[in-house]
């Protein structure tokens, strides 16, 4: 079964990426995003999808227009994840079948998203929203509404954010920062993997 976690490598380069991604691919990381702010990110996802395309998810983040959308399909991404709620970046998503998480805070966000099309609802930034804010958001969601928490969820609480319902979790800086190499992203994603999959016992 594939985990809920999404591996977000902000500022990776191209002539790091394949290496690093196959740290998170070997903990068991199979959903894998670049964000678009990142140096080259498309000659990033592009080696990527190339390199794990038949194992793994792969595609951006940050991603705020259609026409980075398209972008990303070009190289090989099949992922868009956005900090925010654009309907038409989820309408262009689900044209061409990808996989659309776009962040959310509040339910007229999520049920715009929903009727959009997005594959489930990232909420961003978790912190902020905290644990009994997201209970009131998934309280009014249709029961089958995948949310994934982004944002200063980590090892420490796990267990409490997936205990309230929330469904998955992106990982950024706990599991990858830019010069890292890929043996401490490889440890830092153990332990993250191994967390989650204590939390839910």
């Amino acid at each position: 079964m594939t985990l809920p976690l999404i591996g977000i490598l902000r500022g990776v380069t191209p002539d790091d990426a394949v290496a690093v991604a196959k740290a998170l691919l070997d903990a068991g990381i199979t959903q894998i995003e670049v964000p678009l702010n990142s140096p080259d990110p498309l000659t990033s996802i592009q080696r990527l999808a190339d390199a794990f395309g038949e194992q793994a998810l792969i595609g951006a983040g940050t991603v705020l227009s259609a026409a980075q959308v398209r972008d990303v399909y070009a190289a090989g991404g099949r992922l868009i994840v956005s900090p925010n709620c654009r309907p038409a970046v989820i309408e262009e998503s689900h044209r061409l079948a990808m996989y659309s998480w776009p962040g959310i805070v509040t339910p007229s966000e999520a049920f715009d998203a929903l009727d959009a099309g997005a594959t489930g609802l990232k909420l961003f930034p978790a912190v902020q929203v905290g644990l009994d804010g997201m209970k009131a958001v998934r309280a009014v969601l249709p029961e089958s509404t995948l949310l994934y928490a982004v944002g200063g969820i980590g090892v420490d609480n796990f267990a409490a954010w997936r205990a309230a319902g929330v469904d998955g979790a992106g990982l950024g800086s706990a599991l990858y920062k830019p010069g890292q190499t890929p043996q401490q992203v490889s440890a830092q994603a153990t332990i993250l993997v191994d967390a989650w999959q204590k939390a839910g016992g």
